[in-house]
């Protein structure tokens, strides 16, 4: 080992994100036998990570692959997009694979099989406490948190040794109840550096809000430091600690996308981008502008990571900065 790879390895991580991998196959047209289709790797951890990346943060992936020629395939795909392969783990079992119909205005139709996916082994025996507690941000959703059980405990660890934890509750019905991620949510928001749930979906199945703010504020008072609350075409509201003094909270418009092709991947790039923006020392506003300004460009591209901007590119996007304002 070389001693730049070692001091690489001692090196702190900005940023560490946990969760499951999973095989992506996309196709244009709709399922059925013999129909084209094209191969990648994604899940919600995998996107975030390679957009904390591409945003100029180090980066560590704790996730479980299957010890195969899949697994490392998969590996080396992680250490392509800018990744660390340092926290992966390798065991036997079943890869984790999602189907994916996207049609020409970027919806999408999904079909898992996930179910005791090796990813699902996550457990927190696989976190190091030195390295999460080193991290200048911790993110995990609330996927990890309903594949199985000790997933949602090895969340819960990292929520608790992180300096900067950050969480999207990302809530699938298919994998949990409205309930159950409910009581998650308000489990780790006290220890939540930031949270960024979406609206109206989130905001009302699991908080019970009817608008933006309602969310925010409800989200504070459990007490997390900051929220985002991405509303889709319309922008982020933002509201927390990391806002500028003379203002209670914040409004960063949208930025649209050059061409949409595939919207998997958007909300990922958006948490990804602004927690690494965080890290690296820009103010919450100007984070979540470059956050909403990779969301927007990553729906170019097919598949989670089919495209990934340089944060030259984000940064280029999201000009002009005057799009962050105050709003009541």
């Amino acid at each position: 080992m070389s001693a730049s790879t070692e001091q690489n390895q001692a090196q702190p991580f900005d940023v560490v994100v946990m969760g499951e991998i999973l095989v992506e196959v996309a196709t244009d047209v709709a399922f059925g036998h013999g129909v084209p289709a094209q191969l990648g790797i994604s899940g919600d951890a995998l996107n975030v990570a390679a957009a904390a990346a591409a945003a100029g943060a180090r980066t560590g992936l704790l996730a479980v692959l299957t010890d195969d020629d899949l697994g490392h395939a998969i590996a080396a795909r992680i250490r392509e997009l800018g990744i660390s392969d340092e926290l992966l783990k390798f065991r036997t079992g079943q890869q984790g694979v999602y189907l994916v119909h996207c049609d020409p205005h970027g919806q999408r139709e999904f079909s898992y099989a996930r179910s005791g996916s090796v990813g699902s082994t996550l457990s927190p025996q696989d976190i190091d406490p030195d390295v999460f507690a080193a991290a200048g941000a911790v993110i995990a959703g609330g996927i990890a948190c309903a594949i199985s059980e000790s997933s949602q405990a090895a969340v819960l660890k990292a929520a608790a040794l992180a300096g900067r934890f950050v969480f999207d509750p990302n809530f699938r019905p298919r994998l949990t109840s409205a309930e159950d991620a409910t009581a998650v949510l308000a489990e780790l928001a006290p220890r939540t550096f930031l949270v960024t749930p979406s609206f109206p979906g989130e905001t009302s199945a699991l908080l019970g809000c009817q608008t933006p703010n309602e969310a925010a504020a409800k989200l504070r008072s459990l007490g997390a430091v900051n929220v985002a609350v991405t509303c889709g075409a319309d922008g982020i509201q933002l509201d927390g600690a990391g806002l500028d003094a003379s203002a209670d909270s914040s409004w960063i418009d949208s930025i649209p996308a050059p061409s949409v092709v595939d919207q998997t991947g958007a909300g990922d790039a958006f948490v990804g981008t602004l927690t690494a923006r965080l890290v690296l020392g820009d103010s919450l506003p100007l984070a979540a502008r470059y956050g909403a300004a990779a969301a927007s460009l990553v729906v170019g591209g097919k598949g989670g990571t089919g495209f990934i901007p340089t944060f030259e590119q984000t940064r280029s996007h999201a000009e002009p900065e005057g799009a962050v304002s105050s709003h009541a």
